[in-house]
């Protein structure tokens, strides 16, 4: 197969990550959770009690931050942060941090690096418009507020993390105001881009119906 660009797209809880790690197993080709790096990112900061107005200080930490995506493993500085970047406080701050001009130029020149290397398939809010302009498949993934935080509840609940639905389906409303109203590459769907309303679907009929899109529009 000749190396192909996969770019997924769309709001938070949508079911990006999942379904992207999935199609990523069954066709063989690198999985980045660009959305994961920006909460290593996050989580840095937040640990560093860094104010994020200080766009000095933002600038000299992200660019002296290592992240590596490693068989589905985050790791932030060699240490290893995939559950951690998931808590509710790194949540709640990640589109705010997204939408530093600085931090968002650097991780896109890596992300842009890793695409450049092999096959990937690549979610977060604004691969399709920005990142991998010329992916070859643009899938724009979607649900309704109400089915997303039905989501992202269920899965902090089974983590054993005490937070309330009214709680997630606020935090998801705000997160979607940032990314959708941001300066910098604000979240929407590209013009190419195929959308694809998860709601009411399985985790199966989704992978599914994403394979199929792609096997057309890439001509596999």
């Amino acid at each position: 197969m000749n190396r192909i660009a996969i770019a997924i797209d769309g709001p938070a809880g949508a079911g990006k990550s999942t379904i992207s790690r999935l199609i990523a197993e069954k066709m063989g080709i690198e999985y980045i959770d660009t959305g994961a790096m920006y909460r290593a990112i996050t989580l840095k900061l937040i640990n560093k009690g860094v104010d994020i107005s200080d766009i000095q200080k933002v600038k000299d930490i992200v660019n002296s931050t290592k992240v590596e995506l490693v068989n589905g493993r985050v790791y932030l500085d060699e240490i290893d942060v995939t559950e951690e970047i998931r808590m509710p406080y790194v949540s709640a701050k990640v589109s705010d941090v997204a939408a530093i001009p600085c931090v968002r130029e650097r991780l896109v020149h890596l992300q842009r690096e890793m695409a450049k290397k092999t096959s990937v398939i690549m979610d977060g809010r604004d691969i399709g418009t920005n990142v991998l302009k010329d992916a070859e498949v643009k899938i724009y993934l979607t649900a309704s507020v109400e089915e997303r935080a039905k989501r992202r509840y269920i899965e902090l609940k089974n983590k054993g993390i005490d937070v309330t639905f009214e709680e997630i389906c606020n935090d998801i409303k705000n997160r979607d105001n940032i990314d959708t109203n941001r300066e910098v590459n604000p979240l929407r769907k590209a013009d190419d881009a195929v959308l694809v309303d998860t709601t009411g679907k399985s985790i199966q009929q989704v992978v599914d119906e994403i394979i199929s899109i792609i096997k057309e529009g890439a001509n596999l």
